[in-house]
């Protein structure tokens, strides 16, 4: 049996889905958490099988004897901010195998360039492998000395399953869906809501017809726009969001930074078309320009407000063709898949030889 703990930032519901396939592996299984984000307020499965330890509980000192206690095979470290999590690797070298989870682009910005000089310093005493989300933080991962073979893809994943549902459910009534945009994320400035609603007003004097409905929040919720066609729902848990998904055509993500966006895959899975910036990470696995949806320059409102206009102007027969791409996308990575590729990462020699 595996055993496995993460070191982890703030947990999400969709990582737990993933956990709780990887719990049917026979896998042992640690967490530890930073408690969650105000402005993404999960509430989380419980699952029986899965240890969860709160890191505020727990001095860097403390911390590394928990792990060293638990004597895991594998240690997946979310980034490299936690400098008790960076003990924890360096004592665990080895011993177990260090894998970093890694979501940045590469930028080349000069913090980047820095990390990158002084990656040979300190990269390979903590980690033995990077497991990254996508294509985007693969070039990063390879500039900090990983080699190709020292990097997995698909590290975030979403609750396809669940959002799958939706796609069955309205993949054959496109056609009379309401005329809707909608918009999932936190009311914060880098995720272009500002640029969102001034190009759906725009784009609405032209198609009365249309509305933008946008869930979350966020420090800018009190300053949201309340213009004509605008609906704000707050944050919904996404095990009911599937309610307000029937009354949308068209996802829209305008963010000016979004090194991945998990709700981009889930979007996908619920068989949605896609509206997305060229600076958010997971379109360039979930979103292909012209088949099922749209992509703009970030902070562009204008070109937004076209690819608005552009998907208006869409047959039904040729929005349900997007919808079914989107979801044909999403299936290529599943929770399921996710355990998978987690169980095929090596166990060190070191557990190889304890069990021999």
């Amino acid at each position: 049996m595996r055993r496995i703990v993460f070191l982890y930032t703030e947990l999400a519901e969709y990582f737990m889905a993933s956990i709780e396939a990887l719990a049917l592996r026979k896998t042992e299984i640690h967490i530890v958490r930073w408690p969650v984000n105000s402005e993404a307020p999960f509430k989380f499965r419980s699952l029986s099988d899965v240890k969860l330890y709160d890191r505020t509980d727990y001095t860097d000192q403390q911390l590394l004897e928990l792990v060293s206690n638990l004597n895991p095979h594998l240690l997946v470290v979310s980034g490299w901010v936690d400098k008790g999590y960076l003990k924890v690797c360096r004592n665990m070298k080895g011993k177990s195998l260090n894998v970093l989870a890694l979501d940045n682009h590469w930028l080349g910005t000069p913090r980047q360039w820095l990390a990158v000089a002084s990656a040979k310093l300190w990269i390979k005493k903590h980690f033995d492998q990077a497991w990254v989300p996508g294509e985007p933080q693969s070039r990063y991962a390879r500039k900090l000395g990983f080699a190709q073979n020292e990097i997995t893809l698909g590290f975030y994943c979403a609750d396809t399953k669940l959002f799958a549902k939706h796609f069955a459910q309205h993949k054959d009534h496109i056609g009379k869906l309401p005329k809707r945009f909608i918009y999932i994320g936190r009311y914060v400035e880098f995720k272009g809501i500002h640029e969102l609603w001034e190009a759906f007003s725009a784009f609405r004097h032209k198609h009365p017809e249309w509305e933008l409905i946008c869930i979350g929040t966020g420090e800018l919720f009190v300053e949201r726009a309340t213009a004509a066609g605008i609906r704000h729902e707050g944050f919904v848990q996404p095990v009911d969001l599937p309610a307000y998904l029937l009354e949308a055509q068209a996802f829209v993500l305008p963010s000016h930074r979004e090194p991945w966006g998990v709700v981009v895959h889930e979007m996908a899975a619920a068989g949605f078309p896609l509206i997305c910036s060229d600076a958010v990470g997971a379109a360039s696995a979930f979103l292909e320009a012209g088949k099922n949806g749209f992509r703009f320059e970030a902070g562009n409102k204008d070109e937004l407000q076209l690819c608005m206009e552009q998907f208006a102007g869409l047959t039904n027969v040729e929005r349900a063709m997007m919808a079914e791409h989107s979801h044909k996308l999403a299936c290529r990575l599943t929770p399921e898949v996710w355990a998978d590729r987690l169980m095929h990462f090596p166990i060190p020699s070191y557990h190889a030889n304890q069990s021999s």
